[in-house]
């Protein structure tokens, strides 16, 4: 292996040394531990230790990096201290997730590291976004996200190289080809020479660099970096190395031919790089030792500083208390004067006033600058804030939720529009399962709102018809927000954009022009999980929401003797359990109206609920009203026959009759 010093000095190569050798002994230990049942599980990225120490020498303390489970190196050489490395593989209080998630699936804002999820793709999403942000304070620095060459064929992949492309994002992009993705070859994973020969395809330069050179990694790397700071733009890389333990030890590598795995033996980064030194008189071997003495001290004091750390206890209540942020609701009253608007211009005028209060908010989704999207919601916002707030994207749900949680990291706000709700569900992993849990595993926000106009009755079929808000409602961590009038729509929206936490927020396409309120014209905000008593009777409750609220009015009209209490949860998660309750024992009776198909949604676990907290007030079993169990059709007469106005009039008519 040929090793080029350039114009680095002494102590810089001997701090490559020493910053790759940390890592490689720590791994060592860490097979020890892990036969001994010491801790759970070991991802190794033995061999691969030149890529990690490369970039992260590269880049600046104060710029992004976004590791993967075989990046030991960043996380060493962002000085992290060890007793809380080994804590959190132990799944002690003291690591970064407080035992809630393993190994490196955790970010700490301390050292300017995003650690992964198992799903691997969206960190790439999330390092565009923090470099969309990055972009926006103009502060020339550079994102670096890690990726192995079998997360390449995730679609995520192609999205965040495109949208990074297309927006001139300072974004590194580390392809980690060692080889195999788990036990399957790069023959079966991809079928061209080199992943970095894709980068042509997006419009984007690219490197292949030897991955365990560590002074060609380092300069070259250093290199990009600089001229990025000067002229932001993505570039791929990829670092040709091999893998030398198991995907995991579990594993093994009975799938690796053994002539493979001793030609890269013989490439070592550690033990090659450090035949160099001494060859060139830049380190003696008395040294190395002396280095390995303090390293392998400083690993054993810390490891006991976990071993001797108690193991992890909690609460039932603290558990449940750090899902979400803490968000103390600010009410802004309205004042000024009110104008009767519609629906769809509470949430054009909520959002905008949302802009000027919040300069760091960014606007995202199909079609939604010039052109103002498809219901027209941000129609001449790209004169008033500009397109670099209010963006265009290619059409890639996934991508750009990620992108929404990497500008929320690096201290911004987003809203993401789903041009139609039923697109959410390209969309719906790093929903699901990165703004949902993050909070939850490493104590981060996701200052993220997702708009999505629902709802069925327009004649749009079963791809732009549904109300699939009980998709989000099941996932701990989101919150779910579905008004039924402009009043509620613009100030809900408003403190959706305040709270810190990921936010669904449903605007039902049906209500946008043939519901008209009264609206003040100020900013104002309403609280989230207060439900809204629409009307009062002492017969029967009726519960629901969306279009929901105004066919049970409809039919309330037809049938005066009625005298109902009509309730509007405007938010279904939080939900304001008391609030039915409250109705539930008033009256003794309870239908609950939704959209949605009825199994599985939300009216069945109010009903549940009800069953469970109210039962002895209860004069008549609890009834359920929703769509059929189908997709949502076309013709106007199908979908009539498929939405459930006429079987609630039915129901309601039965049940106050029991």
């Amino acid at each position: 292996m040929r090793y080029h010093i350039g114009d680095l000095d002494q102590q810089k190569l001997l701090d490559l040394y020493a910053a790759m050798l940390k890592p490689r002994m720590i791994e060592e230990k860490m097979l020890v531990l892990l036969r001994q049942g010491k801790i759970s599980k070991w991802f190794s990225g033995i061999g691969q230790e030149a890529i990690s120490v490369g970039v992260t020498h590269a880049l600046k303390a104060e710029e992004y990096i976004l590791p993967m489970h075989r990046n030991l190196g960043v996380f060493t050489s962002r000085n992290i201290p060890l007793h809380r490395l080994f804590a959190q593989w132990q799944g002690k209080q003291s690591g970064f997730t407080q035992g809630r998630d393993r190994s490196f699936h955790f970010g700490t804002q301390e050292y300017k590291i995003v650690g992964m999820i198992s799903h691997l793709g969206p960190q790439l999403g999330v390092a565009n976004g923090i470099a969309l942000a990055n972009m926006l304070k103009r502060n020339k620095q550079v994102t670096a996200v890690f990726t192995g060459e079998g997360a390449t064929s995730e679609g995520d992949f192609h999205e965040a190289l495109n949208v990074a492309s297309v927006w001139s994002l300072p974004v590194l992009f580390c392809i980690e080809n060692n080889g195999y993705g788990l036990s399957t070859p790069t023959n079966e994973q991809y079928n061209c020479e080199n992943l970095a020969d894709r980068a042509r395809g997006y419009g984007m330069e690219s490197r292949i660099i030897d991955g365990n050179n560590i002074l060609e990694v380092y300069s070259k790397v250093d290199e990009l970096c600089r001229t990025i700071r000067k002229r932001p733009r993505p570039i791929l890389l990829e670092f040709k190395t091999f893998r030398m333990r198991g995907h995991e030890e579990a594993s093994g590598t009975k799938y690796v031919p053994e002539k493979l795995m001793k030609k890269w033996a013989k490439k070592d980064p550690i033990t090659n790089y450090e035949s160099f030194l001494l060859d060139e008189n830049l380190i003696a071997k008395d040294e190395i030792e002396a280095l390995k003495e303090r390293i392998s001290e400083e690993i054993n004091e810390n490891l006991q500083m976990a071993f001797d750390e108690p193991a992890i206890s909690s609460t039932e209540s603290k558990e449940l208390s750090e899902v979400y942020q803490d968000f103390k609701f600010k009410e802004v009253k309205n004042s000024g004067e009110i104008n009767n608007i519609r629906f769809v211009d509470a949430i054009s005028e909520g959002l905008e006033q949302s802009m000027y209060r919040h300069n760091e908010l960014v606007l995202m989704g199909q079609d939604i600058a010039d052109y103002g999207g498809v219901f027209k919601i941000t129609e001449g916002f790209t004169s008033k804030f500009g397109k670099s707030r209010v963006r265009n994207t290619p059409i890639c749900e996934s991508v750009i939720v990620s992108a929404a949680m990497g500008l929320s990291i690096n201290g911004m706000k987003a809203v993401v529009e789903m041009q139609f709700a039923d697109f959410v569900s390209s969309g719906f992993n790093p929903i699901v399962n990165y703004l949902a849990k993050v909070h939850y595993r490493w104590n981060e926000k996701a200052d993220v709102v997702i708009r999505m106009p629902c709802g069925g009755g327009v004649g749009a079929g079963p791809f732009h018809s549904q109300t699939n808000e009980a998709w989000f409602t099941k996932v701990p961590g989101l919150k779910v927000v579905y008004p039924a009038f402009p009043y509620d729509a613009k100030g809900l929206l408003n403190t959706a954009i305040n709270d810190p936490n990921p936010v669904l927020f449903f605007e039902h396409k049906g209500l946008y022009r043939s519901v008209y309120g009264d609206v003040p014209s100020d900013y104002y905000t309403l609280p989230l999980g207060k439900a809204s008593l629409v009307k009062e009777g002492e017969a029967v409750s009726i519960v629901s929401y969306g279009a929901g609220v105004h066919w049970a009015l409809e039919v309330l009209e037809k049938y005066p003797e009625i005298e109902a209490d009509l309730l509007d949860l405007c938010t279904l998660q939080p939900l304001d359990a008391d609030a039915v309750y409250t109705s539930v024992r008033k009256t003794g009776k309870l239908i609950i109206l939704q959209e949605d198909t009825l199994f599985g949604g939300i009216a069945s676990d109010i009903s549940a609920m009800v069953m469970e907290n109210c039962f002895e007030h209860l004069d008549a079993p609890v009834r359920r009203v929703g769509s059929l169990e189908t997709p949502v059709p076309f013709a106007k007469e199908l979908e009539e026959n498929y939405l459930p106005k006429k079987r609630f009039e039915t129901a309601l008519l039965e049940l106050y009759n029991y």
